[in-house]
């Protein structure tokens, strides 16, 4: 029998609680199992009255000014969504509904590295419903002044080849590159426990804006005048990166499936990524759908025939 890529879920529910980084707030996750083609649904389960769904797509980004922020049309927002978002990318969760009782995720340890214990802790489940990616044909690429990314055809690699260089002054950071092929294996040695950081002359600003309430060393790396201020150092020695590659990771699920292809960065964030995946799905002629079997891809199939094949 042809065996084909599946959709993924998780196996039972799974809870967890923190504190927001931006909002300062207590919040608790309830994640469930969805059916196949459901995607990845925020429920604002605080918000009574209007519509509290926000499905995790491109089409919900809102502000990305410091985080990720999702909006529905009734005007519902979520913050921070990008640490959840890249570890359901990274193991393969498909599909999920994950009921929020406040206005941002928690931070946990500022990593992927605590969502992903929740999920692994649930247990993954394999569904009937086939797998579909973006197959990348042609280069897309946006710029932000100095920053740019862009998604180019990959041969020899069956998934998301990651290359992302960052450049900071602070010579606690300096110029960092990194390449990783996407795995589900690679997002947990290479990615998933990599932190988020911020620069302590910064902290103030951030606290007057309303921002950074809920960040603390626990939770954030810190960098003071070339060098890091929390006690325990980095966890790899290119941990900065590593973050920004997990965040891309979050980001670009947005797309709503997996991508195909090579990611080339240089310095990006979460509105250069968020601009990369809206320019991917308003160019269609750059890429093409398909589904996995044995890892030869099938080009033009209906889902129904696939489905029908296993």
């Amino acid at each position: 029998m042809i065996s084909v890529r599946k959709q993924q879920t998780i196996a039972g529910p799974a809870m967890c609680a923190g504190v927001g980084v931006h909002s300062g707030a207590h919040v608790r996750l309830a994640l469930t199992p969805a059916p196949a083609d459901t995607g990845i649904v925020f429920v604002r389960s605080d918000v009574r009255g209007v519509d509290n769904a926000i499905r995790a797509h491109a089409n919900s980004i809102g502000d990305t000014r410091n985080c990720t922020t999702i909006r529905n049309a009734s005007g519902v927002e979520l913050a921070t969504v990008e640490h959840l978002m890249s570890a359901c990318a990274g193991l393969g969760v498909d599909n999920l509904i994950v009921e929020v009782d406040g206005p941002e995720l928690p931070i946990l340890d500022g990593s992927s590295a605590p969502f992903v214990q929740v999920l692994l802790n649930a247990g993954l489940k394999q569904q009937h419903a086939p797998q579909r990616v973006i197959r990348i044909l042609e280069p897309i690429e946006v710029r932000m002044g100095a920053k740019s990314a862009a998604l180019l055809p990959m041969e020899g690699f069956e998934g998301l080849d990651m290359d992302v260089t960052i450049r900071f002054a602070d010579p606690a950071i300096g110029v960092q590159r990194r390449r990783v092929h996407l795995t589900p294996e690679s997002f947990l040695s290479d990615i998933a426990d990599a932190r988020t950081f911020g620069f302590l002359a910064d902290a103030e600003a951030m606290r007057a804006a309303g921002l950074g309430l809920g960040a603390s060393m626990a939770n954030t790396l810190v960098v003071d005048s070339g060098r890091v201020v929390n006690p325990e150092g980095l966890r790899f020695d290119d941990e900065f990166v590593r973050h920004k590659m997990l965040d891309a990771v979050g980001d670009l699920a947005m797309a709503g499936a997996p991508i195909c292809g090579r990611f080339v960065a240089d310095q990006p964030g979460h509105a250069l990524n968020a601009r990369l995946v809206r320019a991917l799905l308003d160019t269609p002629e750059a890429w093409r759908w398909e589904y996995d079997f044995d890892g030869e891809a099938i080009h033009g199939r209906a889902p129904e025939l696939i489905a029908a094949v296993g």
